[in-house]
């Protein structure tokens, strides 16, 4: 359900940014709630591999050195230039000395000003080998410089590529050692998004900032050096420019983040319409409402369009307008250079090397502001998949006992207390009996408690209270691996994987022959459709099943649990998704997969579970009826009110 306006204005800021999440449908968070600590919990992920980021950090090094290196044998090139073609103006038999003199004796001060700074060789022209020699040095400055931080990122890279490995790896056994109640509690939309979304969120941040974010700073430390060394004058104006940018950052971006966050609020209403539109099209339809959506759906795309169009706006002034300075910058740094150089207090060549670095002085800045929302957004990643990772898991396997063979099947409950919070409780001294081979069906209102008894059976809860055996052994000894290898299961809804028929009968147990496979599929009736397929037993089929119809789906499920040949059966509502022509199938088929073995039964229809040797009624986690089917009929009891109601609905 979409939020209305006024809610959406008076949420929190985490409260909007988890709201822009949701209507993002897994897209990467933006900003993470604790960036410190989060921040340093990701960088300890690139601890094991710290000689290789020394060698990344040596080999950037090197590649600013030389990178900042080299405007300055650019600038010496262009004196070797520039006093070449002087001296090659003036007398030969000359000294510098004596040029200069003479040039002040003409009155001409500030030509002579400019020489004192420069080289002179009078009568010679220009030193080409000289500029030879500097020309190959810069070549070769910048293709070193290329080299090393061609292979930095490569070593950073192959770094980054095997934390995120151990990241996953991480994740995936934690998905697999979590209880069932995490999936509960939490969105599979929002679980799925953290194991692949997020991941893929922090390994791009990771590449395209760690190696960024290194070579920025050296190249800002290194070309700060370089400035001062040249002229510590024009080093202090160029570095005006820095207290102008943050105060445009400051004013500007602390507006556009606010319109950002406008904008976000208005998606999220737009999307959360979107969403409604989509699910209750036919609504819609029915009831004529389609001008009415299409007047909300005008109306908050123009909101959106209002506040992305501020947003942009504003975002779109911090360029120009650090351009702006760093133009001011430029001219000021010429003007006054030029100044010194007529002076004679720098040459033009240094003057050529400062305005190049006070160029690329910028360019380090712009790139660690660009990289900012990257690292924000990576960082929040990894906050959530360190929540992930941090969540209570599964209470430790004690394992002390274990069943030989095949179990007989016995399932005793001891006064079983459960719940899922303290302040909830759900089942209290709970006792029943199932003997091997018994059919034992479980009815009740929704709420009632009969899925969460048979998920205490397998194990996916841990009990507050008493004890349940499995013939005789408490299964909280038993391995959770062990006591479900003795289980099977067929859900109300149908779960098949990609892959063939074959494939997914097979997985029940992945040792079987093709001719148990086989034995399975005639045994629930999968044979009587799958020789109408083209591909027979080998046609693919998606997770959802493909062209195959709901009851078809189900029996394939039926055969999977009957190849397990488990000592216990579960069966949660196995036909409540089929037609009653189809109906008829699957209770045929699952009436082979129950012979032999101890059956707990969930359904809501109770004309399926008429024949079951045991019938339980459950009301608010406690069994308030126990019998057959014709002993709970003539009690005239709850299941009595059940039958009559559910005879009436059909009638």
């Amino acid at each position: 359900m979409a939020r209305t306006r006024n809610e959406l204005q008076d949420l929190t800021e985490e409260e909007l940014l988890e709201l822009q999440e949701k209507a993002g449908e897994g897209s990467a968070p933006r900003q993470a709630k604790n960036f410190a600590a989060a921040g340093a919990r990701l960088l300890g992920l690139i601890a094991p591999h710290k000689a290789k980021m020394g060698l990344v950090l040596l080999l950037v090094t090197i590649s600013v050195v030389l990178t900042v290196y080299a405007p300055l044998v650019t600038g010496r090139a262009m004196d070797v230039i520039f006093s070449g073609a002087i001296s090659s103006q003036m007398p030969a038999g000359l000294t510098r000395e004596d040029v200069i003199a003479g040039l002040r004796a003409e009155g001409q001060n500030t030509f002579a000003d400019m020489l004192t700074a420069m080289e002179l060789t009078p009568g010679t022209g220009i030193d080409f080998d000289r500029l030879g020699q500097l020309i190959l040095l810069i070549i070769a400055l910048y293709v070193f410089a290329s080299f090393f931080m061609w292979l930095q990122g490569f070593i950073l890279n192959r770094m980054v590529m095997r934390v995120v490995y151990g990241l996953r790896v991480d994740v995936e056994a934690k998905i697999n050692s979590l209880p069932l109640s995490y999936f509960d509690r939490g969105q599979r939309g929002d679980i799925l998004s953290r194991t692949t979304n997020d991941v893929d969120n922090v390994q791009q941040a990771l590449q395209q900032t760690l190696s960024q974010a290194v070579h920025s700073l050296m190249m800002l430390v290194g070309i700060t050096v370089m400035m001062f060394t040249v002229s510590w004058q024009l080093a202090l104006v160029a570095l005006l420019a820095i207290p102008l940018t943050a105060g445009v950052l400051a004013v500007i971006g602390s507006r556009s983040q606010r319109q950002f966050a406008t904008q976000w609020r208005s998606t999220g209403m737009l999307n959360g319409h979107i969403e409604e539109t989509f699910s209750g099209h036919d609504l819609i339809q029915i009831f004529g409402r389609r001008e009415q959506a299409g007047e909300v759906f005008d109306r908050r795309n123009g909101e959106l369009y209002e506040a992305a169009a501020s947003a942009q706006f504003l975002s779109g002034l911090m360029m120009p307008i650090m351009q702006f300075i760093s133009y001011l910058s430029y001219v000021a740094i010429a003007v006054f250079g030029g100044l010194r150089v007529a002076g004679g207090q720098m040459t033009l060549g240094e003057a050529t090397a400062f305005i190049q670095y006070s160029r690329q002085f910028n360019q380090p800045l712009s790139e660690l502001g660009g990289m900012l929302q990257m690292v924000q957004s990576g960082v929040a990643s990894a906050e959530r998949i360190f929540e992930l990772l941090d969540a209570e898991e599964q209470r430790p396997e004690t394992a002390g006992a274990r069943l030989d063979g095949r179990a007989r099947g016995l399932v005793e409950f001891h006064d079983v207390d459960f719940s899922y919070s303290e302040d909830q409780e759900l089942i209290r001294g709970l006792s029943l009996r199932v003997e091997p081979g018994q059919t034992a069906a479980i009815v009740g209102p929704t709420g009632a408690g009969k899925t969460t008894l048979v998920n205490l059976i397998m194990r996916f809860y841990e009990l507050d209270g008493g004890a349940i055996t499995l013939d005789g052994t408490d299964i909280s000894e038993l391995s959770r691996r062990g006591l479900r290898s003795q289980v099977g299961m067929v859900l109300q809804d149908a779960v098949l994987f990609e892959g063939t028929i074959r494939d997914n009968i097979r997985y029940g147990r992945l040792d079987a022959t093709d001719e148990e496979v086989l034995a399975a599929a005639k045994a629930t009736y999968v044979d009587r459709f799958v020789h109408t397929l083209p591909e027979g037993y080998d046609t693919e089929i998606s997770q959802d099943g493909g062209s195959l119809s709901a009851g078809e789906r189900q029996l394939i499920t039926i055969a999977r649990a009957f190849l397990a040949r488990p000592a216990l059966l579960i069966l949660d509502e196995a036909t409540s998704s089929v037609d009653t022509r189809t109906e008829v199938l699957v209770q045929e088929a699952m009436s082979a997969l129950r012979a032999e073995r101890t059956s707990f039964v969930i359904a809501h229809r109770l004309s399926t579970i008429r024949d079951a040797d045991l019938i339980l009624v459950m009301e608010s986690g406690a069994i308030v009826e126990q019998g057959t089917h014709d002993e709970l009929i003539a009690a005239e009891g709850a299941y009595h009110r059940l039958y009559q109601s559910q005879f009436a609905e059909e009638e």
